[in-house]
């Protein structure tokens, strides 16, 4: 069984959080400070990122929902909210289909259920492979935050550390996880989908623009759409206004 690095920590009703292509754990930082509050909040790397396993080969976003799957089942002795952010909540649409037993609910920010046109994402992996993961880094980091929010001390710092995470997440690792988000497919399955399902949208997402996630909570039976005030890594610049979201939603 692959060894994923995780933190657990507060108590109460269980919530994982899974982060974003090329980054790790610490992408949750601020809102599980703030869910660990009144929540149980396992925060986890995928394979390939942050302290977990380097796995090589290829890899699909069913591996990664197996992953989690496994993590849950180990870990949590009741159903769970999931919580997953870009490439996060591509593993939450195909977890939500393999495993709704180990689901209250799911939440799927800033992502897509499919991408039409996969090449960019074929020449972001052939940048990594022929120049390394910092040959992408700061234009990665340019569309994950909102300039204005990046031009304040708090976004400075915050910025500065998603580029530290990026630049040192493996590059082989990078590159199968790129063609997994590539590859996905969520479309028709994603209408499959039993579990209470929220929808984030970034109103200034340039990654995963908002018509995306209203794509996804049109197919997913029920789901609501909700929108923030934010680009791609909406849990990072609008911690507080993520939360609230997550806490309604809860709620009912």
């Amino acid at each position: 069984m692959i060894q994923l690095n995780f933190i657990r920590e507060g108590q109460g009703p269980i919530v994982v959080l899974s982060h974003a292509l090329g980054c790790d754990l610490h992408m949750w930082d601020a809102v599980a400070e703030r869910l660990a509050k009144a929540h149980t909040v396992i925060r986890y790397d995928h394979r390939n990122h942050g302290a977990s396993e380097r796995v090589p080969g290829a890899l699909s976003m069913e591996t990664l929902a197996e992953d989690a799957a496994a993590l849950i089942a180990r870990e949590a002795d009741e159903p769970v909210h999931f919580v997953g952010l870009s490439m996060g909540g591509m593993t939450a649409q195909a977890l939500a289909l393999r495993h709704p037993g180990l689901l209250k609910d799911v939440v799927i920010a800033n992502s897509s259920s499919h991408y039409p046109d996969q090449a960019p994402w074929v020449a972001r992996a052939a940048r990594v492979k022929a120049n390394g993961v910092a040959d992408i880094a700061a234009g990665a980091v340019e569309r994950w935050l909102t300039p204005a929010w990046t031009a304040t001390p708090e976004g400075t710092a915050a910025a500065a550390a998603l580029h530290r995470t990026l630049v040192a997440t493996d590059a082989g690792g990078y590159i199968a996880s790129c063609n997994a988000v590539a590859a996905i497919d969520f479309r028709e399955s994603n209408r499959r989908i039993a579990v209470p399902t929220l929808v984030i949208a970034g109103t200034q997402d340039l990654a995963t623009p908002p018509a995306m996630s209203e794509q996804m909570a049109a197919a997913i039976p029920g789901a609501k759409l909700a929108t923030i005030d934010a680009a791609h890594v909406s849990a990072v610049e609008r911690p507080d206004e993520f939360v609230e979201l997550l806490i309604n939603f809860w709620r009912g």
